[in-house]
């Protein structure tokens, strides 16, 4: 019998928790994700509505216009006749300077590309370090980024120094060779400097064109130089602390802890200047289409070179891309 109570208060016990406890509320709203996912699409919301708006049919009318012949209607307008794959025939054996400009356009840009990266994880490695005045120093580095472009650029491109720096027309050093105002050595200086090392003409002449070339280097290594920055400041100092009290030297800490961990950055940065250089108004390959435009009935041929163009660009990015990848060290947060 007094089991039986026992039990029956027992019972009553439970259900009384039962009935007393809070109902859980309902989640009103969507989950964190989902929200951080909606304001990104916000935040990109204008660009995606200009470039449907915007993009998309100039780039669909330059598709349209790069397989067919324009002729000009009397009164105004044009007429479309569909020729197929002639204007791409034609850019790439008619046109006789087009593959040549694009060679060696090409050419010239994989080997700028190298010097850029490399110089601005160079200069990012000196501004990291714990010196007097490194706020102005990162400054003055991306002055120039700021200085070469809207109206800035506009009036730079037409200063007569500057263009007569860029001429093929120097002063005469008595040499018998003409040298341009630009140029900071020459090839036979290098040869010169590494005539018992052994080094053929074209490091020769690759050592000669990138300090020639050491302003326009520069210049476009301001962005590059941040984003470099970024990574190495978000490197733990207590791995460094590590290394120091293992006896690790300099030299030893940066191939084994600096470079893998900022190898994420060498990636991106290989592709923005990647994308940097081959778009850039005042590269050899844009700037003879340019002129190609210009000519009578242009318009066609232009826009299969800049199509064949593109392809060749996005075939570079993806090549780099993939063999970079292979090297790239990701830390894991867990």
């Amino acid at each position: 019998m007094n089991l039986n109570i026992d039990a029956g208060k027992k019972g009553a016990k439970k259900q009384k928790l039962v009935i007393d406890a809070p109902k859980k509320k309902r989640r009103s709203g969507k989950s964190l994700e989902a929200k951080k996912a909606r304001a990104g699409w916000l935040f990109v919301m204008p660009f995606v509505v200009g470039f449907i708006l915007i993009y998309l049919p100039i780039i669909f009318d330059s598709v349209r216009f790069s397989f067919n012949e324009m002729r000009l209607v009397i009164g105004g307008g044009y007429q479309l006749n569909f020729v197929g794959f002639q204007n791409y025939r034609n850019a790439l054996f008619v046109d006789a300077s087009f593959v040549t400009t694009l060679v060696s356009g090409i050419r010239q840009l994989v080997l700028d590309i190298p010097s850029i990266v490399i110089f601005s994880l160079f200069v990012a490695i000196i501004l990291n370090q714990k010196i007097a005045g490194r706020a102005a120093f990162r400054a003055i580095f991306f002055i120039p980024v700021i200085l070469t472009t809207g109206l800035i650029a506009d009036i730079d491109s037409s200063n007569i120094l500057s263009s007569y720096m860029d001429s093929s027309t120097g002063i005469d050093d008595g040499s018998g060779q003409a040298s341009t105002a630009a140029e900071i050595v020459s090839a036979i200086d290098i040869k010169q400097l590494f005539s018992n090392m052994m080094i053929g003409n074209e490091i020769v002449e690759y050592v000669v064109s990138l300090v020639n070339n050491i302003f326009n280097i520069v210049n476009r290594c301001g962005v590059q130089m941040l984003i470099f920055l970024s990574g190495l400041q978000s490197i733990s100092p207590a791995i460094y602390e590590s290394c120091s009290i293992d006896g690790a030297s300099g030299w030893e800490t940066f191939w084994k802890i600096t470079l893998p961990m900022v190898s994420p950055m060498i990636l991106v940065n290989t592709i923005y200047t990647i994308i940097d250089s081959f778009t850039s108004g005042d590269n050899r390959v844009m700037s003879y289409i340019a002129g190609v435009t210009e000519r009578s009935g242009g318009d066609v041929l232009a826009s299969a070179m800049y199509w064949m163009y593109f392809l060749i660009v996005i075939l570079i990015i993806a090549i780099v891309a993939g063999l970079l990848s292979a090297f790239v060290f990701y830390q894991r947060k867990d």
